[in-house]
C-alpha cells in the first residue's frame, strides 16, 4: 500500500515529534516518578544529550547515498523501539544510562536524515517542505497536552506508555513504502574535505562567534527542557497545565515560523540573534522570579524568541555561506547547540536544582547574557 511521497514524510515528521513532546517536557517527570534524585536526572538527561550530539554527528553523516535514506530511517526506527522496550526491563540507574544513551543515539538521526530525504524529495519531485515539516510541530503540541492529561488522570506511567505507542507507530509508519524513491548524487557528508577543512572554518571570527553565540542561547534552555515541568508541578500546577504550557510555547514557535518571511525578510543574523538574546533574558528573568501562571503563559510565548528566532538567525547564518561550509556549519550547529551545549547545562542544572529550585531559571539567563556581546559582527 503505496503512499504519497509528501504523506510518507509528513507521517515521519508527525510520529517522530509525537514522541519528542512527550520524551523532551516529560522525561524527567518519568525518572521522578520512579524515585530518581535531581543530580541523577539531571546526569541522565545530560547523557542523552550526549548521545543525540553523537547520533546526530556521527551515525546521520554516514548516509552518504540519497538512495539510502529509506532504509536507514527504518533501521533508526527500529532501533529506537527496541531501546525504548528496555524502559519497561528494569528501572535501575545504570540500566536507564545504557538505555537512555541508546535511545537517542538511534532516535536523534532521525531528523537531520528526514531533511535530507525532503531536501532530495523537493529536487526530484517538488516537495513543499513548510506544509509537510508543520505537521512535526503541530504532533509536538496534540502529545505534550495529551501526556499532561494522562499524567494527571493516571500517573507518571503513563509517560513511558504513550512514548512506546508513539515510536510503534513511527515503525509502522516507515514500513509503508512512499510512492516515489529517493534518487540523485551521492552526499560526501560533512566530513569532506578533511579536519583542515572543519578547522580552517572554526578559526573564522564570524563563525567561532556565531557558534559560542547560538550554543549559550540554545544550552541556555537547559533548565526548562530537563526541570521545568518538575518545577512547575512542585508549585501546585497537574501535570495537565504543564502540558498545555509546553505546548502554548510550541504554538508560538509554530506562528513565528508561519510567518518569519513576513517578520524578518530584511533582518541580518546578527540582529536575529540580539532579538533572541533579549527574549531570553525577558523570558527565564520571568521564569526564576515567579510562578504566577500569567507571567508563566508571557514566559512560554517568548519561546518563539528564545528559542524559534535564534534558530531562524542560525539558518540564516548558515545559508549565506557557499559548498561545503553549509553542511559543515549544519553539521556543527546541530552538534553544539542543539546537543553538546544542552547536554553540558543539564548536567549542571541536575547538580543545581536542589538548592536553587526554580531560581536555576536565573542562572540561564546569565548564560544567555554573553550572547549579547559575541554576535558575529559581519552576519
Amino acid at each position: 500500500m503505496a503512499i504519497g511521497s509528501a504523506k510518507w514524510l509528513g507521517l515521519g515528521y508527525f510520529t517522530y515529534f509525537f514522541c519528542y513532546g512527550i520524551y523532551l517536557p516529560f522525561w524527567g517527570v518519568w525518572l521522578k516518578g520512579i524515585g530518581l534524585d535531581a543530580e541523577k536526572i539531571g546526569l541522565l538527561l545530560g547523557c542523552g544529550m550526549v548521545a543525540r550530539f553523537m547520533g546526530s554527528l556521527l551515525i546521520a553523516s554516514q548516509v552518504k547515498h540519497p538512495a539510502q535514506l529509506i532504509t536507514a530511517l527504518r533501521l533508526l526506527a527500529l532501533m529506537t523501539c527496541l531501546f525504548a522496550a528496555g524502559y519497561w526491563v528494569g528501572q535501575q540507574w545504570l540500566w536507564l544510562l545504557l538505555v537512555m544513551v541508546g535511545f537517542n543515539l538511534f532516535f536523534s538521526p532521525l531528523v537531520p536524515l528526514s531533511d535530507a530525504l525532503a531536501a532530495t524529495w523537493t529536487q526530484q519531485i517538488g516537495l513543499k517542505y513548510g506544509p509537510v515539516r508543520l505537521w512535526g510541530s503541530l504532533a509536538f503540541v496534540i502529545s505534550s497536552a495529551l501526556t499532561g492529561l494522562l499524567v494527571n488522570h493516571w500517573s507518571s506511567q503513563a509517560i513511558l506508555a504513550l512514548l512506546s505507542v508513539g515510536v510503534l507507530a513511527m515503525l509502522g509508519g516507515m514500513l509503508l513504502p512512499p510512492l516515489t524513491q529517493p534518487q540523485g548524487e551521492e552526499r560526501h557528508g560533512a566530513a569532506g574535505g578533511g579536519w583542515r577543512a572543519w578547522r580552517d572554518l572554526l578559526r573564522e571570527n564570524s563563525v567561532w562567534r556565531f557558534m559560542l553565540c547560538v550554543t549559550l542561547l540554545q544550552g541556555a534552555h537547559a533548565a526548562y527542557y530537563g526541570f521545568s515541568a518538575i518545577w512547575w508541578q512542585q508549585s501546585g500546577y497537574s501535570s495537565s497545565v504543564v502540558g498545555y504550557l509546553w505546548s502554548l510555547g510550541v504554538v508560538a514557535e509554530i506562528v513565528v515560523f508561519a510567518l518569519s518571511n513576513r517578520l524578518f525578510r530584511r533582518w541580518r543574523a546578527r540582529d536575529l540573534l540580539l532579538l533572541s538574546g533579549l527574549c531570553a533574558l525577558v523570558r527565564w528573568s520571568l521564569l526564576g522570579a515567579t510562578t504566577a501562571l500569567p507571567w508563566l503563559i508571557v514566559g512560554q510565548i517568548l519561546h518563539c524568541g528564545s528559542f524559534t528566532v535564534c534558530h531562524l538567525a542560525a539558518m540564516r547564518f548558515i545559508a549565506a555561506r557557499s559548498g561545503p561550509d553549509v553542511i559543515r556549519l549544519q553539521s556543527i550547529y546541530s552538534a553544539l547547540a542543539m546537543g553538546g551545549g544542552i547536554a553540558v547545562m543539564t548536567m549542571i542544572c541536575g547538580v543545581l536544582f536542589t538548592p536553587l529550585q526554580g531560581h536555576l531559571f536565573w542562572l540561564m539567563a546569565l548564560v544567555a547574557l554573553p550572547a549579547l556581546f559575541l554576535r558575529p559582527r559581519a552576519a
